[in-house]
């Protein structure tokens, strides 16, 4: 005797009948940030403020998801830059006072690939750096 799964019966029983049988959709696993490279980022200026983090690398644009540490006025400056050294985007967060916050940031890096490195820096509230930039290559 041949089995049959209870779909092909449910869908053969239904075939005669004037309401039709609905199957639920089966839901895609969408992609996770598990499926893409990451780097872990930590700027510090040596006076207790930093930058850190974790750089996650799409294809066409690099999340850095992290906090900034500021010990007077800091803001976190990021860029990002092609295999040539061309900038692609940059941005920066807001400037916080003595204070932990996140800093997340959205870099667009809208080339084939991608970007190929992120420049990631400690400003102070005027927007100049008081520290030597980390660079982050792309795994």
């Amino acid at each position: 005797m041949l089995r049959r799964s209870a779909l092909t019966l449910f869908t053969a029983a239904g075939l005669g009948m004037s309401t039709a049988l609905t199957v639920p959709a089966v839901a895609s696993t969408p992609a996770t940030a598990a499926a893409y490279p990451t780097t872990s980022v930590k700027v510090s200026d040596g006076a207790g403020s930093c930058v850190s983090g974790t750089l996650t690398w799409y294809n066409r644009l690099v999340d850095f998801t992290g906090t900034l540490k500021s010990v007077g006025c800091r803001r976190a400056w990021y860029s990002v830059f092609d295999g040539y050294a061309n900038p692609l985007g940059a941005r920066s967060s807001s400037t916080h006072c003595n204070t932990v916050t996140s800093v997340p940031a959205t870099l667009p890096a809208d080339v084939v690939g991608g970007g190929s490195y992120v420049g990631v820096c400690l400003d102070d509230a005027n927007g100049k750096p008081v520290t030597s930039c980390g660079v982050y290559f792309r795994p």
